[in-house]
């Protein structure tokens, strides 16, 4: 499995995967150009030049804007994996780079995708009865 920087190449395959997910993060070739996209897949099988990785996951992250303490990180505007490939580590493998990247991410999610920002280290707190926010990697997460 790879995870790396979308290019302006993978659009399209960062697009089909988000809109399968019904998620909206915006502009995404913004995004891309930015270097706030990764990408997470395989390659593709067979024995000529056409191999070619096949983009199974992304996330789409925003920068945010330094606090007074110094820390630095992102929000995860959307993360999405392929039906198919669900369960096998390619969303996780996603998260794991992108707090190598950015030291820490924030997010705001429905009750539904809760279990996979649990399972992937987010300290979670609820907005209201559906909705809720976690962190990972704050100084206040690593300590516990």
């Amino acid at each position: 499995m790879f995870v790396r920087t979308a290019t302006p190449d993978d659009a399209l395959e960062v697009r089909r995967i988000l809109d399968a997910a019904m998620l909206e993060p915006g502009n995404v070739e913004s995004r891309i150009a930015e270097g706030n996209v990764l990408v997470a897949g395989d390659e593709r099988g067979g024995t000529t030049d056409t191999n070619r990785e096949r983009v199974l996951g992304t996330v789409v992250l925003e920068s945010l804007e330094e606090g007074g303490d110094g820390d630095r990180g992102a929000h995860v505007s959307a993360i999405g994996v392929r039906r198919r490939h669900r369960g096998r580590g390619i969303g996780r493998a996603l998260i794991d780079r992108a707090i190598d990247r950015e030291g820490r991410l924030t997010a705001r999610f429905d009750d539904g995708v809760r279990p996979f920002y649990e399972r992937v280290g987010f300290a979670i707190e609820p907005i209201d009865e559906q909705r809720h926010r976690g962190i990972k990697g704050s100084p206040e997460t690593e300590s516990d």
